[in-house]
């Protein structure tokens, strides 16, 4: 098993004769990295893509000209009330396409797991818990999350008002609690002036942030999630 750093300020570290094979990096930040005399082979990179260059080539605008996803993943911290905006609405349409296709397949699908990742139905029970952990308890001012919210699996053992880990609803059932609370959140983003936000608010678990970040957080959720949730249907349909 190899070692895992969380959580680290490893930048301007140098890594030199070192086996990297097999190596996760996950929410990291490899802006300004050289890679330099490396092997690459059966490597996959996905994220945000400014400036990258192989072997003396800058390959940014054809990896950007052809991923499924550009340029949505480089709109998911918006500095600005009309960014969230643009995000989020852009974000609904790709889920309603998604439960479009869902509606059109057996039921049971939405219940299944691929490779011990969520079903579809804790996919959206998750997003539930996502929003309201970082939108509708801080923001709102809440005090109690929906009894069928799915935290994750590191948060599971704290204390959640309202939330019953052993709440296992119906796929529609969930469905419908999560687009109570996208829906929720869609309605404030409407009219969000970002000005009257306070600077930073208290969020459970995360303790003191600002208050922008909850909004990104909120994006980068269902953004990831989205995928995620499409790629394990693509599984499901082919078997």
């Amino acid at each position: 098993m190899g070692e895992e750093f969380a959580d680290r300020d490893l930048s301007e570290s140098v890594f030199w004769g070192v086996n990297l094979q097999n190596t996760m990096f996950r929410d990291a930040d490899l802006s300004g990295s050289t890679f330099f005399h490396t092997q690459w082979t059966g490597v996959e990179i996905d994220g945000v893509l400014e400036r990258l260059v192989v072997n003396g080539v800058d390959v940014t605008d054809f990896v950007n000209q052809h991923d499924r996803w550009y340029p949505l993943r480089t709109q998911l911290s918006p500095d600005s009330a009309e960014g969230i905006r643009r995000a989020w609405v852009t974000l609904r349409v790709e889920w309603a396409k998604l439960l479009a296709e869902v509606d059109e397949l057996d039921a049971d699908v939405a219940l299944e797991s691929v490779n011990g990742e969520w079903s579809l139905r804790d996919t959206l029970r998750h997003l539930i818990f996502a929003i309201e952990k970082w939108f509708t308890v801080p923001v709102l001012g809440a005090t109690s999350f929906t009894s069928c919210a799915l935290p994750n699996k590191g948060s599971q053992g704290l204390e959640w008002p309202g939330l019953d880990l052993a709440d296992a609803p119906a796929f529609e059932q969930a469905r419908e609690a999560w687009a109570h609370t996208a829906d929720q959140f869609g309605a404030y983003v409407a009219a969000l002036d970002l000005a009257a936000l306070p600077d930073t608010v208290e969020v459970m678990e995360n303790g003191t942030v600002p208050s922008l970040v909850c909004f990104h957080v909120v994006l980068e959720e269902s953004f990831e999630h989205l995928r995620y949730a499409l790629r394990d249907l693509t599984t499901l349909t082919s078997l």
